[in-house]
């Protein structure tokens, strides 16, 4: 099917094919953690490239974006599925091992006969995932010490060539300190985490206090909402820390990664905290629109852009009532199909559906990285000179 994909997606015309092509390898690389990330990482950064305001500025941005994109992209399917599912699983009878994979919700919802030992040890998987949004918070820390230790700079007035002055040294000692602590901090809190997953794995299913603790760790609204169903749907998406099932494997699920962005979203205030008001406030202005944008404004953005196209009556072929889209690779089957009904060529219909579903995909793709990428950069870099600019010709004026 895929070589036959292949052939046919090259006789489109030249004027969409490699638009095409593109988005089908972004549907493919769905599941293939180096391809995403090689392409998050350019969307992300290829804008804060442009915008870099010095060497330090650059340095700093370079390391946040392929550190983060690492921990989302590779950390879940190796401390989740290769690490921490083999070492909480092993006492687990052979038929129960498999199961491991399903999602706490579903547990629930099913009212599995297995519960009392399935979901200690899927909520002990579950907090080794805390690792994630702690390291996260740390990296904040871990940069800050970086510039400091490589480039000699801790006033992001400097680091951001807002002015260059030299730099404070009791002021370089107290963000070299706060970073160690604060690592410090993240770190012991995930020793308590994996000491915690270790009781509910060994202790859960003969507990029933660690049997609530454990639901509500990969179910916490099913355990605070029973009878509100979009409380709960909502918090079990957004607030659980268990792992998604993607085909029986374990994979980052919505609410670890709400989990980073928030726990994240800590040390990157106080790791700009530490550098200065300009760099608090650069923060203050990006981090809300950024952590929106990664929680839910891509599936907003996308299910708004197919809905405008729904209303006004396009992309009929493709988009169905409940807003869902065919993949690439599902069009030939289509496009055959509608060749029938309407007595039509079969490349007459490839063509259309090809079209279709590059405006569908392809425009919330580039508004990601027009608006997301270069919008928000150039913005922020832009309010946070302005201010200062500002805040500077203001005692100015004081002082004549």
């Amino acid at each position: 099917m895929s070589s036959n994909n292949n052939k046919i997606i090259n006789t489109l015309p030249r004027t969409i094919r490699p638009a095409a092509k593109f988005v089908r390898h972004q549907e493919q690389a769905a599941g293939l953690s180096t391809s995403r990330f090689v392409q998050d990482v350019s969307t992300c950064l290829v804008p804060k490239v442009v915008f870099s305001r010095s060497k330090e500025d650059l340095a700093e941005n370079t390391f946040l974006e392929i550190s983060e994109e690492t921990l989302i992209y590779f950390v879940p399917a190796l401390l989740g599925q290769k690490i921490a599912r083999k070492i909480f699983s092993k006492k687990l009878p052979e038929n129960l091992k498999k199961e491991v994979a399903t999602t706490g919700v579903e547990l629930l919802n099913k009212n599995n006969r297995n519960n009392k030992e399935l979901l200690p040890v899927k909520a002990a998987i579950a907090l080794t995932a805390m690792a994630i949004p702690l390291t996260e918070f740390s990296l904040n820390y871990i940069k800050n010490l970086m510039t400091l230790k490589v480039f000699k700079k801790s006033d992001f007035k400097n680091i951001a060539s807002l002015e260059h002055q030299e730099e404070d040294k009791a002021h370089q000692q107290k963000v070299e300190k706060s970073a160690k602590k604060h690592i410090g901090f993240a770190a012991g809190l995930y020793a308590g985490c994996l000491g915690l997953a270790g009781l509910l794995a060994t202790k859960g299913k003969n507990s029933q206090a660690l049997q609530k603790i454990s639901e509500f760790i990969v179910a916490p609204g099913s355990t605070m909402f029973k009878n509100k169903p979009k409380a709960k749907n909502f918090f079990n998406k957004y607030c659980s820390m268990d792992f998604n099932n993607q085909n029986g494997k374990l994979v980052l699920s919505k609410g670890q990664l709400t989990t980073c962005v928030l726990v994240g979203g800590a040390g990157y205030f106080g790791a700009s905290s530490d550098r200065g008001k300009e760099n608090l406030k650069e923060t203050a202005t990006r981090f809300p629109l950024v952590a929106l944008y990664v929680i839910t404004g891509s599936e907003l953005v996308e299910r708004g852009f197919r809905k405008m196209l729904q209303k006004m009556g396009k992309c009929k072929d493709l988009i169905g009532k409940d807003l869902s889209v065919p993949k690439f690779d599902e069009l030939e089957e289509l496009a055959r199909k509608l060749a029938k009904e309407r007595n039509t060529s079969f490349d007459k219909e490839y063509n259309s559906l090809a079209k279709q579903k590059v405006a569908i995909s392809g425009l919330p793709y580039l508004f990601s990285i027009g608006v997301m990428g270069f919008f928000v950069a150039g913005m922020t870099n832009f309010f946070t000179r302005k201010r200062y600019e500002n805040s500077k010709k203001t005692v100015q004026d004081v002082i004549k």
